[in-house]
């Protein structure tokens, strides 16, 4: 597989991970480079992991992911987006600058923003292709996307706290649908 695939391939991938980590550093109260480097990380790393999780599991449980995938997806980030436009409506402004992304949270953000890499690592298996590199390349891609994404995010945190949290938990929600969408159009 040619570097230009490749990369092509890891910005496509990273995408959900580069949204998800604007609307994070959007909302994330007193935020720091820890939390960019977190977010980055843990989105980075499963960007990475679930190509070899694809690639080692191969066209036998190919035919069971694809058929739910697509909802896990939608519904993990349905619900975190959820989260976030209720605590928008509901919290005060004091409490939600207590909020901040846990690990729990941020599991949950990097495996629905990581489903997709799951497939591309079955499809490494089909075609025989070396996983290392486009591992390396997947993950260092969704780091550096993710750390700006949060930086981005950041840029923006000067609107009113409700509003952006608001904006943060629909850009979840239309990820969730964007991936639930096409999957079912794929479907028909």
């Amino acid at each position: 597989m040619d570097l230009i695939t490749l990369l092509l391939i890891a910005v496509g991938l990273a995408m959900d991970a580069f949204a998800v980590s604007v609307a994070s550093g959007m909302t994330i109260a007193n935020l720091r480079i820890r939390h960019a480097v977190r977010i980055a990380l843990f989105f980075g790393g499963f960007q990475a992991l679930m190509p070899v999780v694809g690639w080692l599991a191969g066209m036998t449980l190919k035919d069971y992911i694809s058929e739910f995938d697509h909802w896990v997806a939608f519904g993990t980030l349905a619900f975190l987006g959820g989260k976030m436009i209720y605590e928008a409506h509901f919290l005060s402004e004091e409490e939600r600058c207590r909020v901040s992304i846990d690990y729990a949270i941020l599991l949950g953000l990097a495996i629905a923003t990581s489903i997709d890499a799951l497939a591309v690592g079955v499809t490494f298996a089909v075609l025989h292709v070396n996983v290392v590199t486009p591992v390396l390349v997947i993950g260092g891609v969704t780091f550096v996307m993710s750390y700006a994404g949060v930086e981005i995010g950041k840029r923006f945190c000067n609107f009113p706290g409700a509003r952006v949290e608001m904006l943060g938990g629909l850009i979840l929600i239309g990820i969730g649908l964007k991936i639930l969408v096409e999957h079912l159009v794929k479907g028909i």
